[in-house]
This record gives structure tokens, C-alpha cells and sequence, in this order.
């Protein structure tokens, strides 16, 4: 500290660490010094866009206002804590969250995708929920290009080889193919987890002399500036870099973390808590101390290393895993350690919780960190970047789908069939999610090819949760403030169809450089758009996570905001399926149609195209339907909902899936009726019997019911046009990713 103080004028490699020239004319400022350089590597890793936000925080903050309850009662923690908390009735709650991983995972697929689950379930733990499953939204590149065989196969193998050591079932998510992610695949993971009310815990550093105390793995030189780095730049075009910069995760080493954080949480002796992910110590000290009483203590040679050579500033940025750091009452020291011991999981005491109002740290007796924990945590950068609406998008919107040539006749419309369900977006997606364990634990209730996961939470009321995530990149690229409201609508719909209600949301919001005012204009667009489209559907944000610079050079990704819905429903034993069930029951499409084809896969698969405007945003006809939907518990056999390949695709997932045919009968343009992608639709079955009294519920409920057909047989046929036998549609649809991936 003192040499800093001496040498004023020394040059330090701010730059290279990713700050900008008045970011580090700033921190002189605030410390009225140069920093140390322990200090420079704080600030450099807190201050980067991956965890102070600086670009996205003044579109954030317009989710604060979105009343913070759930359609059943006040959110119990929300935006700013590791995870969000809702109540789910019962005296349960359930705390959830989707967070990227997306540059480590380009820059080494298996690590990347599996230290991005590590870190999501880490922050649930943090609040002090018992993980119970975990999804993962995917992005490729094309299916055919040789980049997408390298990142593919890996970041599946890591995603589910570090959830299936963990014993966690996957449920649900996504895999996507579009030539922007080429370079730039999307790993985004989301965990859910289950706790009750009295056990919930939040990240702060209160009580002055309590016991700072770092628990789990060793600190290693892998993942030195991590996420923090990699996520707050673009890829340049020279292919895959920074393997030092990616962690490696051990999910053993969690699981033993996970059972150990549970205990000393039953053992009451845990008075804060915080995980370490991005930014590793710097993040945790500072973070836990800003939000505490303002001041910490602590001795960095105390860090337990798996590698001696570390710097100070090395083990400041490391972001190896399986890492927490806890707040400790002195009297509870002795019994913390116990604890941690019988788990085999190593914990040292490195400092105390002061009322100084900074957060210091020591080196071998040498202070090297004596800052404003506040400044470091939380008054980082704020950027007004500039956006516009860019020159191009009304020359987008105007080149619409209508010009593009139909298939005609009922063979051209059965080959259109076919392609579309071996399309790489709608193919069966076995290949990926039979990698994982989707049942493990003996509560999974729904899970791929479901319309969302839904998980039991107690066994003896079958209370469960049910979550879907959902985003369509190319309505979000045609409009993104439609765009993002459309990802909402479709994962609110897909929860809903389960028999779910659907309660609070969690946003991963995928994008290109913010220092491009077109991608800035996007992500201002899209937080707009989710934030009116929750406030009309009444229901949270909880939290979420933004990733930028998703781009190599001038190509940024399609805007992707992934959107996660959680939702309750009472006893999961009456869920309504995605598939029909038995043959002679009613098909009914639920919602109304219309001509609707930019933007779908049918333009993408057939023709490559992408222009013209989304689908029409009627977000008071998703609530009436997602009403419908759960009064229809118990009377619908199954519901679908009709998202990407409209209801051609629906009928097709619900008759292969089951092995259960139907033969239906379109009105009008048989073209149109199955392809065109219009929201708030959901296909149902119900018996004979139970049709005036789903007439009568749709009345109730002002959704439009138009009967297509009845269920049976081994085709799929649609009268006066076509029939294909499942056999053969289930060839087309479960043939793609072997044939490309082996």
C-alpha cells in the first residue's frame, strides 16, 4: 500500500485487464492513489460487463418496476441476490435462476458447459435451497458446419456429465441451430431448487468480528479472470483461444459442497452466505461486505492453493469452482469446521467482518486490497450507450414471408411434413437429452420431450413446480421488443399446458457488442418488451443474467433473450401430457389462427429466409388460455402447446411421441392451418363425453375452440390432403442428429 501511495506515476497494465482509460482514472479517484495491483485485479474483474453489468444496468432497472409477487403471494428474494425466492404454498419455496456460459464454452466445450451448470447450482445452494433439477437452453451454429461438430458433442458431454455426477435430472431446455451461432454458441443453464421458508439465506457480511470463513475446493490458476474476461469481449476470427481462462469443475468435490452447505444451514450456524463464480474472491469479499455492514478483513495467504505460485492478484481473479465463502459467529466456528470435516471438505478462517466501511486484505502481513467495498461490488461503471433503431430494420420487416413459395397440392404438403420434422430445430433431440439422467431422484414428473419439466416437491401432497425456457431468435432479430415478449409468452404457454400456473420469471439475455448502437437498440428493445409483458401478465422478474458480446467481428448473434417461466401446481399426479394417450378422443386446437409465416421455420427450413414481422403479441389471450388450460386439469388428456412449426408440428410430436395416430380436417388453407406459427394456441385431446364441457370452459374464458378430429390409428392424416404412417414420420424425425453426430 505504501509503495502505491510512493509511486504514483508507476504504469500498470489497466488495458490488458479490460479497463478502460477513465474506468482507471476513476479508481485513482476513488482511492485517491494509484490502485495495488491486487487492487487493479479487483477492479478489472468486478468492473467487467460480465459482473458489474455497466452496459445493461440502466435497461435493468426498469424490472424494479414490475411488483414484486407472484399471482400467489410476495417474491421472498429477488434482482441482486445469487438466485430469486418465491413461495410455492405449503411453507415451501423455491428458489431458481438461469445464468451463460457461453465464451468458455466455445473456448473449451466441456469445461465451459460444465462449470456453467456448477455455477448456476452454487448459487442456489447460496440461498439455501436443495437443488432438485437443472435445463439447459443451447445455441449452435449450422448443424452440417465442422465448428459445430467441435463445440457440440462437448458442451452436451459437460453439461450432463457434471448434472449427472451431481444427481440432478435434466428436465428441459433447448437446443437451437442458426448460422450467428456460429463462433458464438449460447450455453445457458438455469437450476431450480427447493427450500422452506425458515431456511432461506442471503449474501451479507453483518456483525462486526464474525468469522469470514472460505470453504470447499483449492484455489488452482485455472479459470484466472474467467467469465469475467472472456464474457466481456468479442471473439476475434482466429478460432478458439484462452484455455487458462476456462475452469475446470469437479462435481464430486460439489456434491460433497451441496450436502455440506445443507447441513451447516440445518445447523444454524451460517449467518451469510455467498458462492464464488465469476471473479471468484473479489466478487465474494466484496459483494458479501458492500452488503453487509461495509467492512471485512482478510488474510489472502490463508487461501488454501493448489498451486503455491499463485500471486496475490492471480488468486484474487481465479475462478476455480466448487468454492463458498460463509459469515460466522465466533461461538460457531468450532462447529462450522466439524461439519465440513465430516464432509471431507476443506475450510480455513481468513478473516473477520469489521465496521470500518472497507474491505482490506492482507499478504503475508503486507496490506495489499484497502478500498470501499461498495465501489468495487456495486458503484462500478454505468454506460449510456448509445442505440438507434438501425437503418436496415424497416427494410427487414418489409420482406415477408407472403412472396415465398407454398407447396400446392397434399403430396407437396406431405413432403413439407417430413422435411420440417427432420429439420435440425424440430428434430427429436434423443441424441442430446438421452446424455443426461432425466430421473434421477424419483421426482421428475415431465421432462424432454415434454412442453416443460416438472419436478414433485413434497411426496406426500405431490405439490410440485413445473418450468419451461423458451426464445425464438429470429422474431426477437425481425422485432425485438415482440421478439422478447414472444419468448415469454411461449415458456408461460408451455408451463401452463402441464396444468401449472405459472408465477415468476428468469431472463438470460444473450447478445452482441453493446458498443454496436444496433445490438444496443435490441437488448433496450427486448428488456422493454419483458418488462410490459410482465407486468401485464402479472408476474416477476426474479432475477436473471446478461450476456454481451456474443459476436466474432461484425456478426452478432440473433438477440436471444431466453426467457424461463416457473410455475405450481397442486398435486402433480393430474399434470396433463404433451401426447395423446389413447385412440377415439376429440383433437381440439385452442386459440385463434392466422396467416403468420415470417420469421417461422417453415421460411427457415424451406427457403433460408428471415425477414417480415413476428407473430401478433396478444398477451390477454396467453392469460385466458393459460387459465383454460389449468381448469382443464383432469378433463384434457393432453395439451400441446403451438409454438415453432405451428400445428403441423404439434400433431406430429403428439402422435410420435405416443405411437397414437389422428386424422383431423382443416378449414381454409391447409398450408396456412399447419404451419403458420401464431401464439396462444395449445392443442388438446379430450374424451367424447368431456366436449361441451370444454366448449363450455372456452366460453368461460373467451378462448376460440375449433374441433380438428379424432385421435387413432398408426398415420397422421389430414383429409383431402395427405396421410403419413408414424413409422415413417418418426424415421424423418429421429434420423438428423444421429446421422450428423454419430
Amino acid at each position: 500500500m505504501a509503495v502505491a501511495a510512493g509511486d504514483p506515476e508507476r504504469e500498470q497494465p489497466w488495458a490488458e485487464l479490460g479497463l478502460k482509460a477513465d474506468e482507471y482514472d476513476r479508481i485513482k479517484e476513488i482511492l485517491g492513489r494509484r490502485p495495488t495491483s491486487s487492487e487493479l485485479a479487483m477492479y478489472s474483474v468486478m468492473w467487467s460487463e460480465h459482473c458489474s453489468y455497466k452496459s445493461s444496468k440502466v435497461h435493468l432497472k426498469q424490472f424494479g418496476a414490475i411488483p414484486q409477487e407472484t399471482p400467489i403471494g410476495p417474491m421472498l428474494a429477488g434482482i441482486g441476490e445469487n438466485a430469486g425466492v418465491i413461495d410455492i404454498g405449503q411453507g415451501y419455496a423455491v428458489s431458481f435462476k438461469v445464468e451463460s456460459h457461453n465464451h468458455p464454452s466455445y473456448v473449451e466445450p466441456y469445461q465451459g458447459a460444465a462449470t456453467g451448470v456448477g455455477g448456476i447450482v452454487r448459487d442456489i445452494i447460496a440461498m439455501g435451497a436443495r437443488p432438485v433439477a437443472v435445463m439447459d437452453p443451447l445455441r449452435f451454429g449450422p448443424l452440417d458446419a465442422d465448428d459445430t461438430h467441435r463445440v457440440l458433442p462437448g458442451i452436451v458431454a459437460g453439461v450432463g456429465g457434471y448434472g449427472n455426477c451431481l444427481g440432478l435430472p435434466n428436465i428441459g431446455g433447448e437446443a437451437v441451430f442458426d448460422e450467428t451461432y456460429l463462433g458464438n454458441p449460447l450455453v445457458n443453464a438455469l437450476c431450480v431448487g427447493v427450500l422452506r421458508h425458515e431456511d432461506l439465506h442471503l449474501a451479507k457480511a453483518s456483525g462486526t468480528g464474525n468469522r469470514v470463513i472460505l470453504y470447499g475446493a483449492r484455489t488452482g490458476g485455472d479459470g484466472i479472470g474467467g467469465v469475467s474476461v472472456l464474457a466481456s469481449e468479442t471473439f476475434d476470427a482466429d478460432g478458439p483461444a484462452k484455455r487458462p481462462s476456462v475452469q475446470v469443475g469437479d462435481p464430486f468435490m460439489e456434491k460433497l459442497l451441496i450436502e455440506c452447505t445443507l447441513e451447516l444451514f440445518r445447523a444454524g450456524v451460517v449467518n451469510g452466505i455467498q458462492d464464488l463464480g465469476g471473479a471468484g474472491l473479489s466478487c465474494a469479499t466484496s459483494e458479501l461486505a458492500s452488503a453487509g455492514d461495509g467492512g471485512m478483513r482478510c488474510e489472502l495467504d490463508r487461501v488454501p492453493l493448489r498451486d503455491s505460485t499463485l500471486s496475490p492478484e492471480e488468486i484474487l481473479m481465479s475462478e476455480s469452482q466448487e468454492r463458498m465463502m460463509a459469515v460466522v459467529e465466533p461461538g460457531d466456528v468450532a462447529a462450522f469446521l466439524a461439519i465440513c470435516a465430516k464432509w471431507d471438505v476443506e475450510a480455513v478462517d481468513i478473516g473477520e467482518v469489521t465496521d470500518t466501511g472497507r474491505l482490506e486484505i492482507t499478504w503475508h502481513g503486507e496490506t495489499v486490497v484497502d478500498v470501499p467495498p461498495r465501489s468495487v461490488a456495486h458503484d462500478g461503471p454505468t454506460y449510456q450507450r448509445p442505440f438507434a433503431r438501425p437503418d436496415w430494420q424497416d427494410g427487414l420487416q418489409a420482406d415477408g414471408a407472403e412472396a415465398l413459395a407454398r407447396p400446392g397440392t397434399g403430396e407437396e404438403l406431405r413432403a413439407t411434413l417430413l422435411q420440417m420434422v427432420a429439420s435440425p430445430n424440430l428434430c427429436d433431440k434423443s441424441w442430446i437429452t438421452d446424455q443426461y439422467d432425466r430421473y434421477v431422484q424419483g421426482n421428475t414428473v415431465l421432462a424432454q420431450p415434454a412442453d416443460s419439466g416438472m419436478v414433485r416437491v413434497d411426496e406426500e401432497t405431490h405439490l410440485g413446480v413445473s418450468v419451461a425456457t423458451d426464445c425464438n431468435g429470429r422474431f426477437a432479430k425481425l422485432d425485438p421488443y415482440a421478439g422478447a415478449q414472444l419468448a415469454l409468452a411461449e415458456a408461460y404457454r408451455n408451463v401452463a399446458t402441464g396444468g401449472a400456473l405459472p408465477l415468476a420469471v428468469s431472463d438470460c439475455l444473450n447478445f452482441g457488442s453493446p458498443e454496436d448502437t444496433d445490438v444496443m437498440w435490441q437488448f433496450a428493445e427486448a428488456c422493454r418488451g419483458l418488462k410490459d409483458a410482465c407486468l401485464e401478465l402479472g408476474i416477476p422478474v426474479t432475477g436473471g443474467n446478461v450476456s454481451l458480446y456474443n459476436q466474432t467481428g461484425e456478426t452478432a448473434i440473433l438477440p436471444t433473450p431466453v426467457v424461463a417461466v416457473l410455475g405450481v401446481i397442486d398435486d402433480v399426479r393430474r399434470r396433463t401430457p404433451s401426447s395423446f394417450q389413447a385412440a377415439g378422443e376429440r383433437v381440439v386446437l385452442l386459440g385463434t389462427s392466422r396467416e403468420e409465416l415470417s420469421g417461422s421455420e417453415w421460411a427457415h427450413v424451406v427457403h433460408g429466409h428471415l425477414g417480415g414481422r413476428p407473430p401478433q403479441v396478444d398477451l390477454a389471450a396467453e392469460r385466458s388460455l393459460a387459465r383454460l388450460l389449468k381448469d382443464l386439469v383432469g378433463i384434457a388428456t393432453s395439451a400441446h402447446d403451438l409454438s415453432d412449426g405451428g400445428l403441423a408440428q404439434a400433431l406430429a410430436e403428439a402422435a410420435m411421441v405416443s405411437g397414437i395416430g389422428a386424422r383431423v380436417a382443416l378449414d381454409g388453407d391447409a398450408f396456412v392451418g399447419l404451419f403458420a406459427e401464431s401464439a396462444a394456441r395449445a392443442l388438446v385431446t379430450v374424451a367424447t363425453d368431456d366436449l361441451a364441457e370444454l366448449r363450455a370452459l372456452c366460453a368461460r374464458h373467451d378462448v376460440p375452440l375449433t374441433e380438428l378430429g379424432t385421435t387413432g390409428g398408426d398415420a397422421l392424416v389430414v383429409e383431402g390432403q395427405f396421410d403419413v404412417p408414424l413409422a415413417e414420420l418418426r424415421a424423418a424425425w429421429t434420423a438428423t442428429l444421429p446421422a450428423a453426430l454419430g
